[in-house]
C-alpha cells in the first residue's frame, strides 16, 4: 500500500514538473515572429535610415525615409542631393526602383547592392518567420546575452539572403547578430544589431531596431552602418504601396 502511494505521488510530481511554465520555452516560429516585430513587422510605422559606408578609406552616405506596413515598404531618398527623390517600393516580396526622369519603375532584387555592404532588402522589414525554414542550433552567447541560434534557409529566391545564421536574445527576443551565406555555404557578411528605439506593440513597450553594423568578410576594414531613427506609428493607406501611384 505504501509503495503504491509513493509511486502515485512521484507520478503526480512528475506531471506537475513537466507542466511547469518554468520549463516551457517559445516555439521557433514565435521566437522569429517576435524578433521580426522589432525589425518593422507592424501595422504602420515610419522611420528614417541613414546608411554610412566606409570602403577603402572612403566614406559615403545615403538617407531614406521609410514607411512600412506589415512586410511592404515605401521609401524616398532625402540626401545626398544627387539621389534626392529616388524611390523604392516593396510589395509581396517584389521590389521596384524609380528616380525622376524614368518613364516607369524598374523591377529590382532585394539582393542588389544599395551602398557598401547593404543590400536594398536590408532597409526593409524582415519576415524571417515566414520566408525561411528554421533549424534550431545549440544556444550561444553574444556579449553577455544568452541567445537562441537558428540556421535559416530561404524558401524562395526573392529574399535578401539565401542562408542566415541568426542569434536572438533569449531575454529581449530580438535579433542581435547574423552571419550571411551563399547557396554554396560561403560566409560573406556579418551583421550586429542594436535596439535603442522603443515602440508600443499591443500596449506593451518593445525594443525597435536603431542600428545595424555590417562587416565584409573579404574586406575586413570595410564597414557599413544603418542608423534607424525617429520610428513613429502612423496610419498608412493603401495608396502608399500602390505601384501605379509610385511615380507621383
Amino acid at each position: 500500500m505504501r509503495t503504491t502511494l509513493l509511486l502515485g505521488s512521484l507520478l503526480i510530481l512528475a506531471g506537475l514538473l513537466s507542466a511547469s511554465p518554468l520549463s516551457a520555452s517559445p516555439d521557433v516560429k514565435t521566437i522569429l515572429k517576435t524578433a521580426d516585430q522589432s525589425r518593422g513587422n507592424l501595422l504602420g510605422i515610419s522611420w528614417e535610415v541613414v546608411i554610412e559606408s566606409i570602403e577603402n578609406g572612403r566614406t559615403d552616405s545615403l538617407n531614406y525615409d521609410i514607411k512600412a506596413r506589415g512586410f511592404d515598404i515605401s521609401g524616398i531618398s532625402l540626401a545626398p542631393p544627387k539621389y534626392k527623390g529616388n524611390k523604392l517600393l516593396m510589395s509581396n516580396n517584389n521590389m521596384w526602383f524609380y528616380k525622376p526622369g524614368l518613364s516607369k519603375a524598374v523591377p529590382i532584387s532585394q539582393r542588389q547592392k544599395l551602398m557598401g555592404n547593404a543590400a536594398y532588402g536590408d532597409i526593409a522589414s524582415t519576415n524571417y518567420a515566414e520566408d525561411y525554414n528554421a533549424a534550431q542550433l545549440p544556444d550561444d552567447t553574444v556579449g553577455d546575452e544568452e541567445c537562441y541560434v537558428f540556421d535559416l534557409t530561404s524558401k524562395n529566391d526573392k529574399t535578401t539572403y539565401d542562408r542566415i545564421k541568426y542569434w536572438i536574445s533569449k531575454k529581449r527576443l530580438v535579433g542581435v547578430k547574423a552571419e550571411y551565406f551563399t547557396v554554396s555555404g560561403k560566409k560573406f557578411k556579418l551583421a550586429e544589431m542594436e535596439y535603442g528605439n522603443k515602440v508600443l506593440i499591443d500596449g506593451k513597450e518593445r525594443p525597435f531596431i536603431s542600428k545595424i553594423t555590417m562587416y565584409d568578410e573579404l574586406m575586413s576594414e570595410d564597414v557599413t552602418y544603418l542608423n534607424l531613427t525617429k520610428p513613429r506609428f502612423e496610419p498608412l493607406p493603401d495608396y502608399v504601396f500602390n505601384l501605379n501611384l509610385f511615380m507621383k
